[in-house]
């Protein structure tokens, strides 16, 4: 079938762990977490969350607000990944596009949670990435966090889009890929429609420490990427497109957030969701801000996922400078 939106990126599942003694240092203008070296550091409760990673984040928020959705991962043939698989298709999202490696273990981070901030630590399987076959090129391709073995797997997804230019791709880049700067998978931003990373993220791909939010989009946009947009945590979102550059303010948290992990990927696809659906990007970006604010809500990135009806429930209750405002 032809689907609407195809995720392609690595899947995990999370053990999300809430510590009890930590401390926050700001070292060099940077936040970090601190615990007691060689210690036994207690923690709360532990809780596992099967299924995600940037990619099969935004496959199940398409989902939700009614595309048709489909993910393109990697897994071992272990339990984790029988779990991950299972999980997948009870969230309605296809799984043809699954490749099950035998020998192969599947992703498995821990989340280090304290207070409504995390700290994940990450570690990448090595897999054969190559595309699927997709049959009937989907609408939009969503390309996120991969393995740093996957550089090869860039220029072919490139080559893939710039042969079928009915299918939009949208770029999230991972850490890996973040790090690798722009240069060395220059052909992925050249054929992208929509790009998506936050502030730091920006600076660490343009290799600069400008600041300015608009410079930072039109250097972006640059490389590029059509649409750009870049997320600044509670500060907001900016994005730049064809009718101009706009900022967008945090929706208000309705209770304190529980976790922040899934707002960045929740704000991006709903995005472009709400985009695939007509609406325009400086609108959808609202919708993908108010989706954020319930994902915050909760702990892990799928649980506070809305419907279109609920995102729209709580897009009427919006206070009244929840507006785009031109920069």
């Amino acid at each position: 079938m032809k689907y609407d939106f195809v995720s392609v990126g690595d899947i995990t599942t999370d053990a999300f762990i809430r510590l009890k003694e930590a401390e926050e240092h700001v070292f060099h203008g940077t936040r970090e977490l601190c615990v007691r070296f060689a210690e036994k550091i207690p923690y709360e409760e532990v809780t596992e969350v099967r299924a995600v990673g940037n990619s099969a984040n935004a496959a199940v928020a398409a989902r939700r607000l009614g595309l048709s959705s489909a993910l393109a991962t990697w897994m071992g043939d272990d339990e984790n990944g029988t779990h991950c698989l299972e999980t997948l298709r009870s969230q309605g999202i296809a799984d043809e596009f699954v490749t099950i490696e035998k020998g192969k273990r599947t992703n498995y981070h821990y989340v280090l949670m304290f207070g409504s901030e995390r700290t994940i630590l990450i570690k990448h399987e090595d897999y054969s990435y190559h595309l699927p076959n997709f049959g009937e090129p989907p609408r939009y391709l969503y390309f996120s966090s991969i393995s740093e073995n996957a550089r090869e797997f860039h220029h072919e997804l490139s080559s893939y889009v710039r042969a079928h230019p009915e299918t939009k791709l949208v770029f999230q880049p991972g850490t890996f890929q973040i790090k690798l700067g722009a240069e060395e998978i220059k052909d992925i931003y050249a054929v992208t429609e929509i790009f998506f990373c936050n502030k730091e993220e920006a600076q660490t791909i343009l290799h600069t420490d400008e600041s300015d939010a608009k410079k930072l989009l039109e250097r972006v946009r640059a490389l590029g990427p059509r649409i750009v947009c870049i997320t600044d945590g509670p500060k907001g979102a900016y994005i730049l497109e064809q009718s101009g550059a706009w900022f967008a303010p945090m929706y208000p948290d309705p209770a304190p957030p529980k976790n922040r992990t899934g707002a960045g990927d929740a704000t991006a696809s709903t995005t472009v969701a709400y985009i695939a659906k007509g609406l325009a990007p400086k609108d959808a970006l609202l919708r993908g801000l108010v989706n954020a604010a319930s994902v915050v809500q909760h702990v892990g990135a799928q649980t506070g996922l809305l419907a279109d009806a609920q995102i729209e429930e709580w897009y009427a209750k919006r206070p009244a400078d929840f507006v785009t405002t031109p920069i």
